[in-house]
């Protein structure tokens, strides 16, 4: 796939004006257009003929509205976490190793905790979603009062992106949210965190595999991963184990207190290290680990440990066929 058109913002698109485009007219929108006009020093008239040709688009709300991971888990397991997914994973790491083995090197992220989150997010860069970014941000920005202040803040990063990096704001698809590329970066989280990972001039989340296995360490080194500490690890509860869902949290009870209060780790893990208790949804019954310091660094890309869940467990998959098409390769 080519490259993002390296284009000065504003300056024309590919995308015609769309037909009965009302967008810009409105009193909100303009208000929006002058706060950034005197913030940014963007060109007025240049951001009102990209808001005439922006869509605000009701099946975006709805989309907000069924997200999956409102699903139990026993629901979303199977969405992310499949045989295909798994071996598609480790071709990924495969064809990618030298860029995978760098990135692991640089910020102690392992090389199938990032496949797997490039695996959840874009299957590997294939599904990046089909709305317009610039639609999305602005439908949700200025017609989703419930978090209307966050996407209207996103909308002002994509426009900063946009002249920063140089590509046609209207050229740019994703998510209904508003993420982006193969790593599904936010504008924010683009700005701050992606990085130029084959030294080539441009951070291209886009079409650039090695910009965006860099970006995703980058972001989970930045928000607290720990080289070389586990991510999770089950537990079975004893008879007098406190049992309630909580909210996810920031891990701040050392394992052996856990141990303490009737949870028994099933694999070994240090006393000392710090966990939370993640309670999962099955048909039959509930299924219990504890998330640790790099669990909750994920759950940073993804405010749900279902979503870090789905991530761990793919990596585990991705993993072991990856080694297992190694020791074929080596006996061959």
């Amino acid at each position: 796939m080519r490259k993002l058109l390296l284009r000065t913002l504003l300056c024309g698109s590919l995308i015609p004006m769309l037909a009965g485009a009302n967008t810009a007219q409105r009193q909100d929108v303009q208000a929006f257009i002058e706060r950034i006009a005197n913030s940014h020093n963007f060109e007025r008239a240049e951001l009102k003929r990209l808001f005439q040709q922006i869509e605000i688009q009701p099946e975006i709300i709805d989309a907000m509205n069924r997200p999956y991971e409102a699903k139990p888990w026993y629901q979303y397991r199977p969405i992310f976490v499949t045989r295909a997914r798994m071996e598609e994973g480790a071709e990924f790491l495969r064809r990618h190793r030298g860029v995978l083995q760098r990135a692991e090197s640089k910020y102690g992220v392992p090389a199938e905790i990032i496949t797997a989150i490039l695996g959840v997010e874009t299957r590997y860069g294939r599904h990046r979603g089909k709305y317009r970014v610039a639609d999305s941000l602005a439908t949700l920005g200025f017609d989703y009062p419930r978090r209307s202040e966050f996407f209207l803040k996103e909308l002002e990063e994509f426009l900063l992106l946009s002249r920063e990096e140089r590509f046609d704001p209207l050229a740019v698809t994703g998510s209904y949210a508003g993420a982006m590329g193969k790593p599904q970066f936010i504008s924010s989280s683009y700005r701050h965190y992606a990085v130029d990972f084959d030294g080539d001039g441009i951070r291209d989340l886009i079409d650039n595999s090695a910009d965006a296995i860099g970006s995703v360490a980058n972001y989970l080194a930045r928000h607290g991963w720990q080289r070389n500490q586990p991510v999770a690890v089950p537990v079975q509860p004893g008879e007098n184990a406190p049992t309630e869902m909580g909210r996810l949290k920031k891990p701040d009870v050392p394992v052996k207190q856990w141990r303490q209060r009737g949870y028994t780790p099933e694999h070994t893990v240090a006393d000392d290290l710090n966990a939370d208790l993640i309670v999962l949804e099955n048909e039959n019954g509930p299924e219990y680990w504890l998330g640790l310091r790099n669990f909750y660094a994920i759950t940073r890309y993804n405010h749900s440990e279902l979503y870090a869940m789905a991530v761990y467990q793919l990596s585990l998959g991705i993993k072991r066929r990856h080694q297992a098409g190694r020791a074929l390769m080596s006996y061959d």
